[in-house]
């Protein structure tokens, strides 16, 4: 028999309650970034001043902190978890918005040279260990490629919301929409089909960002460019009581590796 920490992941159990987190951190992810690079060192009206560099840097120091802890505790911690997602999701923001707008990569060339890494990542990872399932993170190993995928994935996020809005003319809640009905295809296909579940997680996982991306700028963003002009601090701050009230009120388990069950049952 395995032991308990082969067991169980450093991951959640994927439900519908990690699910809403998961939006919610995007969300705060967009309003969270842009309070710090845009409201505090207006880099929206100057992109050359290195608000989006310092952003980035800021983020990304939490973000490092954060997975050391994750790594480094032996098992599922929800605080840590959540903390390391929602640093994943500014440096994200951030970093997106550095290649998009200081270093003129643009919307759609950053979401391709971004996609390229997610899949990069993920073959690695896969040509590494065999597998890409998330109920296997529970070694070093795999949390290094986890949280490097997560990594690309949110800023991939960042930019293909920010090219979908603005890019296409759909404006932010026309992207929310478009976002959205991603997800509900993917819900119907893990309800009603048998695709891949390993395919399913990571397709949404990667599309909840934009969503967030998306319903975070529609929150702040002027009215002029179709947004609702609420304050980047006040939205963040609702966003993140709301994350702290359903981490504290939603069955918070780890995952169990998908060869568990088989073992069990093994004389």
């Amino acid at each position: 028999m395995p032991s308990e920490d082969a067991i169980l992941s450093k991951i959640p159990e994927v439900t519908l309650g990690f699910w809403v987190i998961k939006i919610l951190a995007t969300t705060l992810g967009e309003t969270g970034g842009d309070s710090v690079t845009m409201t505090w060192l207006h880099a929206d009206q100057d992109p050359q001043n290195g608000g989006y560099l310092i952003g980035t840097g800021i983020f990304l120091a939490v973000f490092v902190a954060a997975v050391i802890a994750q790594i480094a505790t032996r098992r599922f911690n929800a605080w840590i978890y959540w903390l390391a997602i929602v640093a994943s999701t500014t440096v994200g923001t951030a970093m997106a918005d550095l290649f998009d707008r200081s270093l003129g990569i643009g919307y759609l060339g950053g979401s391709s040279v971004l996609l390229g890494l997610v899949l990069c990542s993920l073959a690695a990872w896969y040509l590494t260990l065999g597998s890409i399932d998330v109920r296997t993170v529970a070694t070093p190993s795999a949390e290094i490629f986890y949280w490097v995928t997560i990594t690309f994935s949110q800023t991939l996020g960042t930019a293909l919301g920010d090219w979908t809005a603005d890019g296409t003319g759909l404006g932010y809640d026309g992207g929310a929409l478009v976002f959205g009905a991603g997800l509900v295809l993917l819900a119907a296909l893990f309800c009603w089909t048998t695709v891949s579940r390993v395919f399913l997680f990571w397709a949404a996982f990667i599309l909840t960002r934009p969503l967030g991306a998306t319903v975070g700028d529609f929150l702040d963003k002027p009215t002029s460019q179709g947004g609702l002009a609420l304050s980047r601090p006040l939205a963040s701050g609702v966003m993140l009581a709301a994350i702290i009230v359903l981490i504290v009120i939603l069955p918070q388990r780890p995952g169990r590796h998908p060869g568990s069950d088989l073992a069990a049952q093994l004389p």
